[in-house]
């Protein structure tokens, strides 16, 4: 082997290996938030209770005596286990997304740590402020208008599993709609488009959000209003928000050139 190809590997490993290790601490590190999380909601109020939460808004629209069922023998244990495990990532979201800032912060310049840390901030609140506005309102909307079609004749008694679907795809859904602020912001920062672009880009993301709407949501009107029009304004929000990043996230160089010219 040559001995100058030798040298230029030298060294080359262990900083690789660190980074690893320094990886699985910090995955460790987030697995034991989670378990922490997931034990102490074990404990209280429990897997059954914690369903029960979820469950509320879709009881309180149904007719009088009739409850959720379980059409699967193991149903009534994996479907709540599923909800604390759920809950318990939520919880322990902080400290999962501190760990993996801690571990790419290092690598960043200083322009970048002020763009990277706001947006995994505002990103986690914008997504549970996106989950919470399906849950406190939008359900209570939806489940309120599918019973005021349903047939006397027929009584209700949906089954938990498919509940537990419908409610992590809504969940998801208005979470992620709600994340369109930061999709802008980040295009424009990279450069990808100008504010003149999303500007006159307004128009056609109005058609957009109403068709993903339209696509996500259950076929009543209320829901698909209640996911398209806040994509409509955050999308203004994203816009706003944008021209203010990279007004103040420019590294130095990109500030020095704009000061020459």
């Amino acid at each position: 082997m040559d001995p100058n190809q030798e040298d230029e590997l030298a060294g080359t490993e262990q900083p690789f290996v660190a980074h690893l290790v320094e990886l699985r601490d910090r995955l460790i590190k987030a697995m034991i938030a989670i378990g922490v999380m997931a034990a102490l909601l074990f404990l209280y109020p429990g897997p059954a209770a914690l369903y029960d939460v979820l469950a509320a808004p879709l009881v309180a629209h149904l007719p009088k005596g009739a409850t959720l069922i379980a059409t699967s023998v193991i149903s009534p244990f994996l479907v709540p286990l599923k909800i604390l495990l759920m809950s318990a990532f939520l919880l322990a979201l902080p400290v999962v997304l501190y760990q993996l800032w801690a571990f790419v912060a290092p690598g960043l310049y200083s322009h970048e740590k002020k763009l990277v840390l706001p947006l995994v901030i505002s990103s986690t609140v914008l997504f549970f402020i996106g989950v919470g506005f399906c849950y406190f309102f939008v359900f209570g909307q939806v489940f309120r208008f599918i019973q005021s079609f349903a047939p006397k004749s027929i009584t209700a008694a949906p089954d938990i599993e498919a509940y537990l679907s419908f409610v992590l795809t809504m969940f998801l859904a208005f979470g992620l709609a709600f994340e369109v602020p930061i999709v802008v912001v980040v295009l424009a920062r990279m450069g990808f488009v100008t504010i003149e672009k999303l500007k006159s880009f307004r128009a056609y993301f109005i058609v957009l959000a109403f068709i993903i709407a339209a696509i996500i949501t259950p076929p009543d009107v209320v829901s698909q209003l209640a996911l398209a029009i806040p994509m409509c304004l955050l999308y203004e929000a994203g816009i706003w928000a944008a021209q203010l990043f990279i007004k103040h996230t420019k590294a130095p160089e990109e500030g020095a050139t704009a000061t020459d010219t």
